[in-house]
């Protein structure tokens, strides 16, 4: 995991705020600020945020939408290898998704300690996965709980 203060071009934490920037678009639309990112050989080859509201659909998490994006433009429904920076640790249905598409790498930001993949099993994503979650951790956890206070 690269440091926040690392913000190189291509780092983790680089990427990150590229997926914080979805986040807040999502925010914006009084969507839970999730956003997510594909990327592949250091390009972003897809951008996505939470459309759950918008578009009434549970399934409609940021990174099922990035998925579905980064499979198009590739042409192919295997990501293996991309990787995809998450705002928020994904929930088993992503977990399952992410699997399915064979990423090579999956980053996020805050855990999810009630409905987070590793609630259930850390080992929900593909075998060949590497994964690494807390980076920007702090700016994305407060983004959701800035957003959580507004509703309650």
């Amino acid at each position: 995991m690269n440091s926040e203060s690392s913000l190189s071009l291509y780092s983790d934490t680089w990427f990150m705020r590229e997926a914080y920037k979805e986040a807040q678009k999502a925010f914006e639309a009084d969507e839970v600020p999730v956003g997510a990112i594909v990327v592949a050989n250091n390009q972003i080859i897809a951008r996505a945020h939470n459309l759950t509201e918008r578009l009434n659909d549970v399934t409609a998490h940021a990174e099922m939408q990035a998925i579905t994006a980064a499979a198009n433009y590739l042409g192919g429904k295997y990501l293996n290898e991309c990787s995809i920076f998450i705002t928020l640790e994904p929930c088993v249905m992503c977990a399952g998704a992410l699997y399915w598409a064979q990423l090579q790498r999956v980053v996020f930001a805050a855990p999810d300690t009630k409905r987070g993949f590793q609630t259930i099993n850390k080992n929900l994503l593909h075998p060949k996965t590497k994964w690494t979650g807390g980076v920007m951790e702090l700016e994305c956890s407060m983004l959701l709980s800035k957003f959580f206070k507004l509703k309650r």
